[in-house]
């Protein structure tokens, strides 16, 4: 009889650590890391800016899907949903804003027509990181303008180069367009290059500071 209790006892308690290892493992399984989130509202941004360079230094096409959020790294794919219908889209942060607010993000029109917020102007939306940027900027340089026409560029150049600066003009292909950016000095950091940019603040000359 204590023999039989023994075992009984012995294939409970075996039954009981496997149920345990289980439960452990299931848990296990069901953990995953959730993805960055915000929900706030969104705006979207138009033909004032068609044309013009974005904070990634790439022409900004207000027809095409792309967006600009105020910190997330620029490359960074995001999901947006619209809230209020549902509808989604995935898009490319290439531009820093909206700086209207409390809005988190400011869509193109084309992004925005596609999440059915054009009319109202404004929606509250969810934003989710999909993907970040796997290499960081190994350096920093001062943007000063992208032109399609060189003589442009030049003219640019000549404003800095006459105070004392000598930039250079390279060229760039976006979407199969050319460009001539003005840039100047290379800088190991975001914060050695804000420092070099304050140089400019009073000689109304604009420009972007710019990941390499």
């Amino acid at each position: 009889m204590i023999s039989r209790h023994i075992l009984k006892t012995d294939h409970l308690l075996i039954l009981a650590l496997i149920l345990a290892t289980l439960l452990t493992g299931c848990s296990h399984m069901h953990t995953s890391k959730t993805p960055w989130q915000q929900v706030g509202t969104a705006s979207w941004y138009g033909k004032d800016f068609h044309g013009k360079p974005t904070a990634s230094g790439e022409i900004y096409n207000m027809y095409g899907y792309s967006a600009a959020h105020k910190k997330l790294p620029l490359g960074t794919l995001v999901r947006v949903t619209n809230l209020d219908n549902h509808r989604k889209i995935v898009v490319p942060i290439n531009d820093r804003g909206p700086f209207v607010g409390r809005r988190i993000i400011d869509m193109s029109y084309g992004a925005a027509r596609h999440l059915g917020m054009i009319k109202e102007g404004l929606a509250k939306v969810r934003i989710e990181v999909i993907q970040t940027p796997s290499n960081k900027a190994s350096g920093y340089t001062l943007q000063f303008g992208a032109y399609t026409e060189r003589q442009n560029a030049v003219t640019m150049a000549d404003k800095l180069t006459s105070i004392g600066y000598t930039p250079s003009i390279e060229e760039a292909f976006v979407r199969g367009k050319k460009f001539h950016r003005v840039r100047l000095g290379t800088f190991p950091s975001l914060k050695k290059a804000q420092q070099f940019a304050g140089h400019f603040n009073d000689n109304k000359l604009e420009y972007r500071i710019i990941g390499l």
